[in-house]
C-alpha cells in the first residue's frame, strides 16, 4: 500500500474513532471500542472502501501508534472528543513532561494554563523532541516544560495511553515554563 493511502486511512480512522463515530453510522462502546466488521461496513456505506488487511497495515505501520485492535475491535488509542473511557489508570509521571505549540499560543497558555480544549485530556509529551515535532505541526514550535512531579505531589492525576501520551485533565499556569 503506498503512503498516501495509509495517511488518507489513517485520517479516516481519527476522524470517525475519535471525533465524528455517528457521521458513517458507527457506534463506539464505552471505552472507544468500535467492531471491525461494523466500520468496513460503514466505511463503504459512505464510499470509502477499505479492506481488513489495510485497515491492520495502517493500524501496524502508524507512525505515532494511534490505534489499537484486539480481534474483532479497534480504538484509537486517546485524542478523542467524544465521550469515552479509556480505563486507563492513573501513574505516577516523570518529574518533567513537555507541551509543544506555536509562539502565538505561549502568552495565552502562560497565562491560563493548558486546557484540553475540544479534547477530554491535555496531551502531554514525554521528552523534548517529541512536543518539538508536535508543535512543528503547526509552524514554529515552542516546547514548554511541565512540573509534573510537582503537580502530582499536588494532587493531580496523570494517565499514560498505549502509545506513550501523556494525559491530564489540565495544567495549571504555575506548572509551566518555557
Amino acid at each position: 500500500m503506498d503512503d498516501r493511502r495509509v495517511v488518507k486511512i489513517s485520517k479516516y480512522l481519527a476522524k470517525h474513532l475519535r471525533h465524528r463515530p455517528e457521521r458513517i453510522g458507527l457506534t463506539l462502546d464505552p471505552e472507544g471500542w468500535a467492531d471491525v466488521p461494523e466500520l468496513l461496513a460503514a466505511a463503504a456505506r459512505h464510499g470509502f472502501a477499505l479492506t481488513r488487511s489495510e485497515l491492520e497495515h495502517v493500524v501496524n505501520v502508524n507512525d505515532k501508534k494511534r490505534y489499537e485492535m484486539d480481534g474483532d475491535r479497534i480504538r484509537a488509542v486517546q485524542g478523542h472528543s467524544v465521550p469515552v473511557d479509556l480505563k486507563l489508570p492513573a501513574v505516577s509521571p516523570p518529574e518533567f513532561l513537555y507541551h509543544g505549540t506555536v509562539g502565538a499560543s505561549v502568552a495565552a497558555i502562560l497565562r491560563d494554563g493548558l486546557l484540553p480544549m475540544g479534547r477530554h485530556a491535555v496531551h502531554l509529551s514525554p521528552d523534548r523532541e517529541t512536543a518539538r515535532r508536535v508543535g512543528a505541526r503547526r509552524g514554529r514550535p515552542v516546547v514548554l516544560v511541565v512540573e509534573s512531579g510537582r503537580m502530582a505531589a499536588d494532587g493531580h492525576e496523570f494517565r499514560v495511553s498505549a502509545n506513550g501520551v501523556w494525559l491530564t485533565d489540565a495544567v495549571p499556569p504555575e506548572y509551566l515554563r518555557e
